[in-house]
């Protein structure tokens, strides 16, 4: 099959029909699926309009070109999209992960999330997987019969599990949770709807999840070359990267740099895709999975990068480590938002009374780590700008971060 044409629904994607539905019981849609009607309340959320003055590496106000939260969370959906077209499976599901997977960060992109990490230590620190469910599970307020968006349980699978199981069948953590347990937010909530967090997600996540890397690989390159924090020839140390430009320059010799690396981000998406959909294919072909379940019962993910292509895409994210979210500019930025958000926080529990009155709300019985969550869920709703309002409000002097 043709890497653009779409593929017949596969007996291995989540079908809606079949969807194990939702934690509060509602009536259908007459106009809708399940995982389309999911998408929808993920894009009329308040949390999802909030990403537009959200860092994806550059604070909002250093150009209005530069990538935010919101501009990624479209560009993952895209690709993602191309990818489910492709390889058969249920795209409302796969664009509702997308577009959700970024929804618990908090303002300034990780600097922020080490800052609350670091505030909510001892309370089970802070994981952006974890913010993500609480914010679609409780945070938003827009329905009568329930906190949160209530979604599927194929949705929020997705969100919790989008990288891999987080324990084994019994239920001890793996990975990366290994050494601090399950994060508080998912520990929670499995009391009361289990996500199976022994068991790969849907193929729909996992296509969610490498679309994420495939976006943020190439567009942090274009954003990195706009901010004049490495140059086209630096990118020459990559045989991948030093190729497509070689292929570039071949084609179009008086090409001016602008227009190259506009080449370069495209081209490299199309290898990217390209490569995805072809390992997804041996792998399926190998696995023969008849349904979603077979799916979420194998021993590793079905969507990866094949070996040579992840060795690739290992050395894009090191050239960006050290060339762009190491890069002195970057670094000191980072340093000050963080130093804001340790400022923003220890206010607030020192002067409870400075959050607003709608997050005050039940706080008179509070324990010590109720009231530092509240807090910390609290900043991590702010964009950068409401983050820099408030610090400006609340102190003598904030940082420009420029």
């Amino acid at each position: 099959m043709s890497v653009g044409m779409a593929a017949p629904r596969a007996p291995y994607a989540c079908d809606p029909d079949r969807s194990r539905g939702r934690l509060v019981a509602e009536p259908p849609s007459q106009t809708r699926s399940p995982f389309r009607r999911d998408c929808d309340r993920v894009i009329h959320s308040t949390a999802f309009r909030r990403l537009k003055y959200k860092t994806q590496v550059f604070v909002f106000h250093e150009g209005d070109h530069y990538r935010t939260r919101l501009t990624h969370s479209l560009e993952v959906a895209q690709i993602a999209r191309a990818l489910a077209r492709q390889l058969g499976l249920d795209e409302d599901l796969t664009e509702t992960l997308a577009l959700v997977h970024d929804l618990g960060h908090p303002p300034f992109g990780h600097a922020g999330e080490r800052a609350l990490d670091a505030c909510l230590a001892d309370f089970g620190g802070f994981d952006h997987n974890a913010q993500t469910l609480r914010v679609v599970a409780a945070l938003e307020h827009r329905y009568p019969e329930f906190d949160g968006l209530n979604l599927t349980w194929e949705s929020l699978e997705g969100i919790v599990k989008h990288n891999g199981p987080l324990t084994d069948r019994s239920g001890a953590p793996v990975g990366r949770y290994r050494e601090h347990g399950i994060p508080v937010g998912i520990a929670d909530f499995i009391r009361t709807y289990d996500l199976e967090l022994w068991s790969f997600a849907s193929l729909e996540a996992q296509v969610a999840a490498i679309a994420d890397d495939i976006a943020y690989d190439a567009h942090d390159i274009d954003d990195g070359l706009r901010a004049g924090l490495f140059h086209l020839e630096d990118l020459k140390v990559m045989p991948l990267t030093a190729e497509i430009i070689a292929e570039t320059s071949a084609h179009y010799p008086d090409l001016e740099d602008v227009r190259r690396g506009a080449e370069l981000v495209r081209e490299l998406i199309s290898h990217l895709i390209g490569a995805v959909f072809a390992e997804a294919q041996n792998n399926l072909a190998a696995a023969k999975p008849q349904s979603a379940q077979d799916v979420r019962q194998q021993s590793r993910p079905l969507v990866s990068f094949p070996a040579a292509v992840a060795e690739e895409e290992a050395a894009i994210k090191a050239f960006l480590y050290q060339h762009m979210y190491r890069h002195e500019r970057v670094m000191r930025v980072m340093g000050e938002a963080e130093q804001i958000l340790f400022d923003l926080f220890a206010k607030y529990l020192k002067s409870r009374d400075e959050l607003p009155p709608e997050w005050l709300v039940g706080a008179d019985s509070d324990n010590e780590g109720d009231r530092a969550r509240r807090i910390g869920n609290f900043i991590a709703g702010m964009t950068d700008r409401f983050a820099l309002t408030e610090h400006q409000r609340l102190f003598d002097s904030t940082p420009d971060l420029r």
